[in-house]
């Protein structure tokens, strides 16, 4: 069987992992628009210069060679014919048995930005992104970040790392507004801005103004604030890359679209937007794509780790709510949980992110509290577990 993978991203190299692990004969090939396999989340060590292409790498450099995997890298993928079974790219194509679509996803462009295509106008999502981010800010003085996502706030904080003093623009009235609730989130804005960055949160660009040579020159706020710029940052999100379908993607709970042959894992899927996921999807496909029927159902991705300036944080399930919230701090730590008819259905926890992996078990598996009565944050494990007869522990559902 020839196995061909579009993406070199976590879930690719996951899959083919997992695919020579059970059929060490097969064929396998991966297609990559990337030149390097690198982990997307250290793309802000890089600019900052902490860790070099190399230290981004989440592979070995006899990785291919050692697996048997034939990598045809720097190719975009163009079209795929289903009928006959072949994936076509940039100056070629290739057949196949099995595909795995596992090309990842794409910045959010901003048309208002692109009407004289600027140079000085970047994403961050991509090593060559990066680089372009890196070379530019070595000159720049005047640096713009369009979100406060994490890729924004990655980016701003490997730019701080640099020297330099960016401004960020959100149209959120907090930072971090999909990842942590306000309290948390304003506890990071504080420690940013004393490194350097100023925030224009509640804010819409309007209107950029482009130099002689096309370039941004200035940005204009709703509020009427212009700020000048000669680096501008886009993380306002991203979507999945499949340019090259002609047709939505959707799979079932095998990763199986609904193409006989083809299967699809990570930001692609829709299903997750975090690393441990996408890894774990490429995992499942690769097994389905072997013939070893395996389910995925760890279709619980609303989790995020954060850490900036030494203090991490992380968030499960639903960070804001208009009732049901407990909190829980003092000068070093914060904690939050939100319950909903006997069931916690979020929680934050910043400072000390000790026992997280209880809290994701309590959510994903919607277990009942009712039965408890201490504090919630004294919960543990123990308070589900039930002696039975052989001596033995078991959850109580």
């Amino acid at each position: 069987m020839k196995h061909v993978i579009i993406g070199a991203g976590a879930a690719g190299i996951s899959a083919a992992k997992t695919i020579r692990k059970f059929q060490p004969k097969d064929e396998i090939v991966i297609i990559s628009a990337d030149d390097a396999v690198y982990s997307r989340c250290m793309l802000h060590n890089y600019i900052s210069g902490e860790r070099d292409e190399k230290g981004i790498s989440f592979i070995n450099d006899k990785f291919f060679a050692k697996n048997n995997i034939r990598w045809i890298n720097g190719k975009t993928v163009k079209d795929i014919d289903t009928t006959n079974k072949v994936v076509k790219f940039t100056n070629g194509a290739e057949s196949f048995g099995k595909l795995l679509i596992a090309s990842g996803s794409e910045s959010t462009k901003m048309p208002l930005l692109q009407s004289q295509n600027p140079k000085n106008a970047l994403n961050l999502r991509h090593l060559h992104d990066a680089k372009a981010i890196k070379e530019i800010g070595k000159e720049a003085k005047n640096i713009v970040i369009i979100g406060a996502g994490l890729v924004g706030l990655d980016a701003a904080y490997a730019l701080l790392d640099m020297g330099k003093k960016p401004i960020i623009v959100d149209m959120a009235d907090s930072i971090l507004s999909l990842n942590l609730d306000s309290y948390a989130a304003s506890v990071y804005q504080q420690k940013f801005e004393e490194a350097g960055c100023t925030f224009k949160l509640g804010c819409k660009i309007n209107h950029a103004d482009n130099d002689a040579t096309g370039d941004i020159s200035s940005l204009a706020l709703d509020s009427g604030e212009k700020l000048a710029c000669d680096l501008v940052i886009v993380a306002v999100g991203s979507q999945p890359a499949v340019d090259f379908l002609a047709a939505d993607l959707s799979v079932d709970n095998y990763l199986s679209t609904n193409i006989k042959d083809i299967y699809a894992a990570g930001d692609v899927t829709g299903l997750s937007a975090i690393w441990p996921n996408a890894v774990k999807q490429g995992e499942v496909a690769a097994k389905n794509m072997c013939g070893i029927p395996t389910i995925y159902d760890d279709k619980f991705a609303l989790k995020n780790t954060i850490n900036y300036f030494g203090l991490p944080s992380l968030s499960v399930g639903e960070v804001e709510a208009n009732e049901g919230e407990q909190i829980q701090k003092d000068r070093n730590k914060y904690k939050k949980v939100i319950l909903r008819d006997n069931h916690v259905v979020g929680v934050v926890l910043q400072g000390d992110i000790a026992h997280s992996g209880f809290w994701q078990y309590l959510i994903k598996n919607k277990v009942d509290i009712s039965h408890v009565n201490s504090s919630v944050f004294n919960l543990s494990f123990a308070d589900f577990y039930g002696v039975q007869e052989n001596g033995e522990y078991q959850w109580a559902t």
